[in-house]
């Protein structure tokens, strides 16, 4: 059972795309304590081929779904730029080090899926119970494919809030810890436009960001790692060690210990 209580006060509905589909969508709107019809802001569509959010009204944007194996993963995943993208530096991926990574804010599982496919170990937690949904049939349906299956079976998911159980983690201490917290974005791609759209009201802002960071501080033996918007401030708390800038995000570093060969 899914803690509904982590969503906004949207309405979200589920949807059976089809007759075949009727009882899976019974099922998960079990889970979820959703209904099955009504009036709705969004819907949690369900079928054969995968789940995905969309939004609902005149002039909604595409449905959001989380895709491994085809789309612009699969393209990041072969011509990237491997162990030379930004994310990969600010984790400490060099020669002969993939550390071990925790990504308490998981959303989609894109970084997670960049960093596993680069070799890292990343454990992900994702708090919200619509888009942890997305991101599991994500990992079934990417299971299903022989080269991603490899990948994703380095990223499994822990569904609850991330402050909360990395206050009290049990298990082999994360090496670095992965935050992207929700801040408002000004970027202007329409995949980025109509994320935020969806997520946006979804979600909500990370008002807990300062919390987050500190868990992540105690627990993590190397480093904390942020993504932010390039020019948005730092979360309160400590000063990063350093900052990597790209065009439209930075990477905050809070050091705590080198990783070594």
């Amino acid at each position: 059972m899914f803690d509904s209580s982590v969503t906004t006060s949207i309405l979200i509905r589920v949807d059976a795309m089809t007759v075949a589909d009727q009882a899976q969508a019974v099922q998960l709107a079990q889970d979820l304590d959703l209904p099955l019809s009504g009036d709705a802001d969004f819907a949690l569509q369900v079928s054969a081929d995968g789940m995905q959010l969309q939004e609902l009204g005149h002039s909604a944007p595409g449905p959001i779904r989380v895709d491994f194996v085809e789309g612009a993963l699969a393209h990041r995943r072969q011509f990237g730029g491997g162990s030379g993208q930004m994310i990969a530096k600010a984790v400490g991926i060099q020669s002969g080090v993939r550390p071990n990574i925790l990504d308490a804010t998981a959303g989609l599982g894109r970084d997670a899926f960049v960093l596993a496919c680069l070799g890292c170990q990343v454990q992900m937690i994702e708090r919200n119970p619509i888009v942890a949904v997305l991101l599991q049939d994500g990992l079934r349906r990417a299971r299903l494919d022989m080269d991603i299956a490899r990948v994703v079976q380095r990223m499994p998911l822990l569904i609850g809030d991330a402050i909360e159980l990395m206050r009290s983690w049990v298990g082999e201490i994360p090496q670095v810890i992965h935050l992207d917290p929700m801040f408002p974005s000004r970027e202007k791609s329409a995949l980025v436009k109509k994320e935020m759209r969806l997520f946006k009201p979804l979600v909500g802002a990370d008002e807990d960001a300062a919390d987050l960071l500190a868990a992540a501080l105690s627990l993590a033996s190397h480093r904390v790692v942020v993504k932010r918007p390039r020019k948005a401030p730092t979360i309160e708390g400590p000063a990063p060690s350093y900052s990597l800038d790209g065009k439209s995000s930075r990477y905050d570093i809070y050091a705590k210990k080198s990783l070594k060969p």
